[in-house]
């Protein structure tokens, strides 16, 4: 795992004083606008697009580059020439207003209005006017950097005869019209880190009749299964308080450890900026293993085990799972997993290995999307670290019935070696400071 930067970087920024007035109080801008633009795109589309993780992934990272820009203790993601003499959180508030109003157009008044309410103390004159423009070019670099990138792109997906592994419809359980599948273009998007999608390809799944087959699928079969007498009270817990969006749940936890450990307003950017790009790289990486491999859900292969070549799976034809319903796309590896497993390498990278700490997902869909709210109870897990959490978090999903054992460990795996290879090559510490 990557070295703990935190103290580090509060060293770096202690030097650099002279040239940044931005102290750690001025870390709220950084939440606010990732809280804002979060709440916008889950009340757009329910995070069914990566339309609001892009908006928020090239946010943070032009907030970043108009800091570094100041005060050159990290590499930016994009060039941005060097202007100290501007006020870092003008800059950085420029920076987020732009990108955002630039995805959300529709919203400018309101995105106007937080920006301006960051302006009232800054000032005014050259500090200011030289803040505005360098957010507004770390911006305009960022979205020309992501022109095209192919984050709507549709994809072709080719449906492939019944047989054992193979990925089959079942819109009964998704919801969704027949012929639909989700996802094939999120395996083709360009990814921030990424030198391209297929970078880490997980080995394939275990075959239909080996031994590793059988018992994940047993292991699903019973715990997955809806109201399971076999799953503990806090297996059920961890599989429903889990179900929140990779990137809801994981801002919601930047932006807690932010607070409570009073990161500078720099740090706090490149936090949020390698959480959000680790996810992004996440979640092509998975999708493009997802359509490469092409695997069965769960809720496929128990209702159709009669027809698998393996004597020891046992079908039942009825079975559904606790989630009640099933997402409409491959299942091999977690998407999940390898999200979360992506972002706590970020994390890892900022705070250290050994870290303990708790998580809030105070609310999760009942069933699939727009299925509704509940409340989770209790709202909160506590972990002694962040490969606890990552794990868990892909393990989740075989409680809910929704992955099989080895699909969470290899999403798992996959995202750590995406998280790492979001940490070790961008947003470093410059060496010659």
């Amino acid at each position: 795992m990557i070295a703990n930067r935190f103290a580090v970087g509060v060293a770096m920024l202690a030097l650099s004083a002279a040239t940044s007035s931005a102290s750690a109080s001025d870390s709220g801008l950084a939440t606010e606008w990732n809280r804002t633009v979060l709440e916008l795109a889950e009340a757009e589309d329910g995070f069914l697009t990566l339309k609001g993780l892009r908006t928020v992934t090239m946010m943070h990272l032009a907030m970043h580059d108009a800091l570094a820009a100041i005060d050159g203790n990290y590499e930016a993601y994009a060039h941005v020439s060097v202007t100290p003499e501007a006020s870092p959180l003008v800059a950085a508030n420029q920076a987020a207003f732009v990108v955002a109003a630039d995805q959300y157009p529709d919203q400018t008044a309101t995105l106007e209005a937080m920006r301006d309410r960051w302006l009232r103390d800054t000032g005014s004159g050259k500090s200011q006017r030289a803040g505005k423009a360098l957010g507004e070019l770390a911006a305009r670099a960022i979205l020309d950097d992501r022109d095209g990138d192919g984050w709507d792109a549709d994809a072709e997906y080719r449906w492939h005869p019944m047989a054992p592994g193979v990925y089959a419809e079942f819109e009964e359980h998704s919801g969704t019209p027949q012929g639909f599948v989700f996802g094939a273009g999120w395996a083709k998007a360009r990814g921030f880190a990424l030198g391209k999608p297929d970078q880490f390809r997980a080995p394939p799944p275990p075959e239909i009749s080996s031994d590793a087959y059988t018992r994940a699928f047993n292991e699903v079969k019973e715990l997955g299964r809806f109201q399971s007498m076999s799953r503990t009270p806090d297996q059920t817990h961890i599989a429903l308080w889990w179900k929140d969006f990779a990137e809801n749940s994981h801002n919601r936890l930047a932006r807690d450890l932010i607070e409570k450990e009073g990161l500078p307003l720099q740090e706090a950017v490149r936090l949020l900026a390698l959480v959000n790009m680790a996810v992004f790289d996440g979640y092509v990486s998975s999708f493009d293993n997802k359509f490469f491999y092409n695997h069965w859900r769960p809720y496929t292969a128990i209702r159709w085990a009669a027809n698998d070549g393996n004597e020891a799976t046992m079908p039942e034809e009825s079975w559904t799972n606790t989630h009640r319903h099933t997402y409409a796309f491959p299942s091999y590896p977690s998407a999940h997993g390898t999200a979360c497993a992506a972002a706590m390498a970020a994390f890892v990278d900022v705070f250290g290995e050994d870290y303990a700490f708790t998580m809030r997902i105070p609310m999760v869909d009942v069933a699939g999307p727009f299925s509704g709210k509940i409340e989770m109870h209790p709202p909160t897990r506590a972990f002694g670290d962040f490969s606890e959490a990552a794990m868990q978090c892909g393990l989740s999903r075989i409680y809910l019935g929704i992955h099989f054992r080895y699909d969470s460990i290899e999403g798992v795996r996959l995202g750590g070696k995406v998280g790492n290879n979001v940490v070790s090559n961008h947003l470093q510490p410059r060496s010659d400071r």
